[in-house]
């Protein structure tokens, strides 16, 4: 399944609020999915704040160029309770 990401909203700590083009919307907590060099800086949760959609990926993405494939912000996201 190919999907974009069309929404997000930050929740708290690492969790972020994910709105799907097929309508879905999950709670994605991405606390354990930050290793490697380039996800570094998410840490700081000031950074990890600094999100947006871009629009040649169509999934979230902050400045230094990190992103996540809509797909496995998907599978990970469950539903928000």
């Amino acid at each position: 399944m190919f999907l974009n990401v069309v929404g997000c909203k930050y929740v708290e700590n690492y969790i972020l609020r994910v709105k799907f083009d097929n309508g879905e919307e999950l709670d994605v907590d991405l606390a354990n999915e930050l290793d490697g060099e380039i996800f570094e800086p998410l840490k700081s949760l000031d950074y990890f704040r600094e999100f947006k959609i871009s629009t040649e990926t169509n999934t979230i993405e902050w400045p230094n160029g990190a992103d996540f494939a809509p797909e496995f912000l998907y599978e990970y996201g469950k539903v928000r309770v």
